[in-house]
């Protein structure tokens, strides 16, 4: 089991001196991956629908894991997610590209939908577009990174006789992580992803998404050259090595864990006790 830390550009971690201390630590103890969140706004005031108040800080994720790269050596680099449709993703292609390149390949690119429309309308994007704007941008970003010649004709995004580098550095690219419990994210990580990433679910819950990815599985096609698709989840239970046996059971490869505590000391004291419990 894979073991990564959420939370890296938000609450205490939004100052730069506390975000790297936890992402050393977090190297130093064995955790395989450091993840991130993303806001670009968020509605004020705060509606029910939000469980955020839009006075919470967000570190751009790319700003907050290309800060980290420069000091630390292995750890990999989250972003859990980037909400895509939000994003021009020929944009959006260069900024991974470059955090990809500068880290020397640690870019794991988790995207969502959102679910915010406040947030939408604010970034001028319909938000009954989004699931259409996701897909289509991860064909976009499919093709800069890989293509070379690249070329795209769709119905939101277009280009032709342009390129961009540098690429990154992971082969074919850095890989494509597909957040969302709906049953179209489901389909959309089954058809596109190279994973999928479930947040704040218990082992039941998680059980139940992965049923509904094997029924995805019966209505959309996996290309071949995906391979199989890799089970990330954030557990808002505490995880002991009963729980993390149950997580095993289903199939989970990684284990994003979300931090208690208000402060640095809080943070680290428990990046290394679930190392020394999980490792």
């Amino acid at each position: 089991m894979k073991l990564g830390l959420y939370g890296i550009n938000i609450g205490p971690c939004v100052d730069p001196a506390t975000a790297l201390r936890v992402a050393v630590a977090a190297e130093a103890a064995g955790f395989e991956s450091l993840w991130t969140a993303e806001h670009v706004v968020l509605p004020e005031p705060q509606p029910p629908e939000s469980p955020i108040p839009a006075s919470e800080p967000f570190i751009h994720p790319a700003v907050a894991l290309a800060h980290i790269a420069g000091h630390t050596r292995s750890i990999r680099l989250g972003t859990g997610v980037i909400i895509l449709p939000q994003h021009n993703p020929v944009v959006l292609a260069k900024e991974l590209a470059s955090l990809d390149y500068v880290s020397g390949g640690r870019l794991l690119f988790g995207l969502g939908t959102g679910y915010i429309p406040q947030e939408f309308a604010a970034c001028g994007i319909p938000y009954e577009e989004r699931g259409a704007r996701a897909d289509e941008s991860i064909a976009v970003l499919r093709d800069l990174w890989t293509s070379p010649k690249p070329r795209f004709e769709g119905r939101f995004f277009r280009y032709a006789e342009i390129d961009a580098h540098p690429r990154p550095i992971q082969r074919p690219h850095p890989p494509i992580i597909v957040g969302g419990m709906s049953s179209a994210a489901h389909r959309r990580a089954v058809a596109l992803g190279d994973g999928w990433y479930g947040f704040g679910l218990d082992p039941a819950a998680t059980g139940q998404h992965l049923a509904g990815l094997r029924q995805a599985a019966t209505e959309v096609a996996r290309p071949a050259s995906l391979g199989p698709l890799e089970i990330s989840i954030t557990p808002y239970i505490d995880v002991d090595r009963n729980v993390l046996e149950q997580y095993a059971a289903l199939g989970v490869q990684r284990l994003i864990l979300r931090p208690p505590g208000a402060d640095a000391d809080a943070i680290v004291e428990f990046v290394e006790r679930m190392a020394r419990l999980l490792g």
